[in-house]
């Protein structure tokens, strides 16, 4: 009897994880809603996605290529946002810089040049004055950099990203909020759909986004 409620169990648990598909997820398993929705800055039917992330984490790194596709794919649907966390704390290197790339409008130009530094050369962000060494090297101009570094809005935007991961109940990174309602991450895409390699699994976190941006664009 033992045994045959044992593979009772484990005819469920197949069950389960047959029924789980990033292209169709479920609320709950693939993506969790907030406890406390937060308010999003949108205008019009556009949706709003915002990626939690930090440049030294290998996971980001390796969603990023495929995230960046799927932001062009969707155009003017989406308002999309990217929040650093700041891994070592208010002054932490990797949000100042990417905070000081935003406030120049060089986002675009050397986001993916800062991963392939930390990832591929082995560049250590992890004091400031190795990250403005590094953006010097890539060509900014060393005043100009520096003066964005030390502005009031900068600053200001750096002392408020602890706020923000608290509002939004951030713990770790790569993570993704729609809406401010709806939260999704490869660890959650992983729990429900196991053995997929990183690089797959990061597809499929894509393929829920898909569907839980369709799902609030039909309420706009």
């Amino acid at each position: 009897m033992r045994s045959l409620r044992l593979a009772v169990a484990a005819l469920g648990l197949v069950a389960a994880t047959a029924f789980a598909s990033p292209a169709d997820p479920k609320l709950g398993a693939e993506y969790v809603q907030l406890a406390s929705p937060q308010p999003t800055q949108v205008v019009g039917k556009k949706v709003e996605v915002i990626e939690f992330f930090m440049y030294h984490c290998p996971h980001c790194n390796v969603l990023e290529p495929y995230i960046a596709e799927w932001v062009k794919k969707q155009g003017d649907k989406i308002n999309f946002k990217r929040v650093h966390m700041p891994y070592s704390g208010v002054n932490d290197p990797e949000a100042h810089l990417y905070l000081t790339l935003e406030a120049m409008g060089k986002l675009e130009e050397m986001h993916p040049k800062v991963f392939k530094a930390i990832h591929v050369d082995r560049v250590r962000m992890n004091k400031d004055d190795v990250v403005i060494g590094w953006a010097v090297k890539n060509g900014i101009d060393k005043a100009k950099f520096v003066d964005a570094w030390n502005s009031f809005g900068v600053m200001t935007k750096l002392k408020r990203l602890p706020q923000i991961l608290d509002a939004y109940k951030v713990q770790s990174v790569p993570t993704l909020v729609v809406d401010g309602r709806y939260m999704t991450s490869p660890s959650l895409v992983d729990a429900t759909n196991r053995g997929l390699n990183e690089g797959t699994l990061s597809k499929a976190t894509v393929q829920v986004l898909d569907a839980v941006v369709a799902k609030v664009a039909k309420t706009k």
